[in-house]
């Protein structure tokens, strides 16, 4: 039997609609801050998408462009600058900032309630440790989202995740494990991959090789969740070999359309949270 396709699309489009109509509702309107460094062609394409996102969405947007030349104190001097600013929401630094500036320090000067990314380290430490409210990584929100729109089981189930990225693999780990999974967490120094995945009720694959799951390592009827975007041949493929998988998995995501397009509308969902973290919760 072929697997029930997780579209990633059509549920990102009901959450932003669903997003519009909170922020219809919000005085004053959420503003999200882009700060993008240098001429990076696809960080420059991530931040007109989110800038469009979140203009559709009713939410003011500016976009700060500065130099790849710029020095780190004017980075951390504008991050500042934005932290005390109450009309800003949400403050977003696309990454990878160019050489010689550390990402690190300036993710985790934004503070913890603007923090939109979910990656300063406040906000880390709140989410591993499951105490107080914190803001999550997109794309690891974006996942626990699918699973509960199509409502897959997560309690109870073995999650097996191939990657272990601040971005995906971690924080997917912790929200997995708050909601009573039990996780294993793989990478590139796992033994007997092909082994362990196959014990997976939830097998999630984030680590940038091309199809590198196969048929013989997903177990009958397993869930299979692919955040793989790799381009071979001129063609976008997941880390999943999805014609393969697919006739053996209960459900799948596809690559293009699954879990891609849940990243900006759980980044309009963040914004959204920073703001009744801001203001007061409803």
């Amino acid at each position: 039997m072929t697997a029930t396709i997780i579209d990633g699309k059509k549920v990102a489009s009901e959450v932003r609609r669903e997003i519009k109509e909170k922020v219809e509702n919000l005085d004053p309107k959420p503003k999200l801050v882009n700060v993008l460094v240098g001429d990076d062609e696809p960080s420059k394409i991530y931040t007109k998408f989110k800038r469009n996102a979140c203009l559709e969405a009713g939410m003011d947007n500016q976009v700060y462009e500065l130099p790849a030349t710029i020095a780190q104190s004017e980075i951390e001097r504008l991050i500042r600058k934005l932290n005390a600013d109450s009309s800003v929401t949400g403050i977003l630094v696309q990454l990878p900032l160019p050489k010689g500036l550390d990402a690190t320090r300036v993710t985790d000067l934004i503070a913890l309630e603007k923090d939109v990314d979910g990656l300063n380290a406040a906000n880390v430490g709140r989410l591993a440790a499951n105490k107080g409210k914190s803001l999550v990584p997109c794309t690891a929100k974006g996942i626990i989202h699918l699973l509960r729109r199509y409502e897959i089981p997560i309690k109870g189930q073995h999650a097996v995740i191939i990657g272990r990225s601040n971005l995906v693999g971690r924080p997917t780990s912790w929200l997995l494990e708050h909601e009573h999974a039990t996780v294993t967490l793989c990478h590139s120094r796992t033994r007997n991959l092909s082994e362990i995945t196959k014990l997976a009720d939830i097998l999630i694959a984030a680590v940038g090789k091309p199809r590198l799951v196969t048929e013989e390592m997903v177990k009958p009827d397993a869930v299979v969740i692919d955040v793989g975007i790799n381009r071979v041949k001129g063609k976008l493929v997941g880390d999943v070999d999805f014609d393969a998988v697919k006739d053996k998995a209960s459900y799948i995501t596809p690559v293009p359309g699954g879990v891609g397009p849940m990243t900006i509308a759980m980044l309009l969902s963040n914004i959204v949270d920073a703001w009744y973290l801001q203001h007061g919760s409803t």
